[in-house]
C-alpha cells in the first residue's frame, strides 16, 4: 500500500508505530526530501501542526547516500544545517534494521538527537525521533 502524507497525519501514534516496525529499512536514499512532522497523530491539530513547522522550522531532509551523511534544510529559506551521519543499524524502536540518522558526532546543537527511518512506500520513509533514548515524535519524508 502507498501511503501519503494526509493518510500519516490522519493515523494513531499507535498505527504508526505498527507501521515503523512491520516497513523495511529500504535503501539509504539519496537526494532531497520533502519533511513533515507528525505531531499530535491521528488529531485534527496534525495538519496545522505540521504545515506551521514547515514553514517556520524544518523543510526536509538532504541526503548524499555515497558519503553517508545528510543535511536538515531549516528555517523559511531552506538554510541547509544540522549534519547527521547516514547508516543501516538495529532500532531502538524494536530492535529491527533501520536507517540511523546519527546527529551525535556531526552535530554540537543536535548532538542528543537520533532519528530512526523505514520505507514505507516508494520515496517515502517513515521516521522516529530520539532525544537522547526518549522517543518524542513520528515524521515522515517524502522524495
Amino acid at each position: 500500500m502507498a501511503y501519503d502524507i494526509p493518510q500519516l497525519l490522519s493515523m494513531s501514534q499507535a498505527d504508526l508505530d505498527n507501521l515503523f516496525s512491520s516497513s523495511m529499512p529500504g535503501d539509504i536514499p539519496n537526494g532531497e526530501a520533502q519533511g513533515t512532522a507528525i505531531v499530535a497523530s491521528g488529531t485534527k491539530f496534525s495538519p496545522e501542526i505540521a504545515s506551521f513547522v514547515n514553514h517556520f522550522a524544518w523543510q526536509g531532509k538532504t541526503f548524499d547516500a555515497a558519503r553517508g551523511v545528510l543535511r536538515n534544510r531549516i528555517l523559511s529559506f531552506g538554510l541547509n544545517a544540522i549534519v547527521a551521519t547516514v547508516y543501516k543499524g538495529s532500532s531502538w524502536f524494536d530492535n529491527k534494521e533501520c536507517i540511523v540518522l546519527d546527529y551525535s558526532e556531526t552535530s554540537l546543537v543536535a548532538h542528543w538527537i537520533r532519528d530512526e527511518i523505514r520505507q514505507i512506500g516508494p520515496g517515502m520513509y517513515l521516521g522516529l525521533v530520539y532525544w537522547d533514548k526518549t522517543r518524542l515524535i513520528h515524521f515522515a519524508l517524502q522524495f
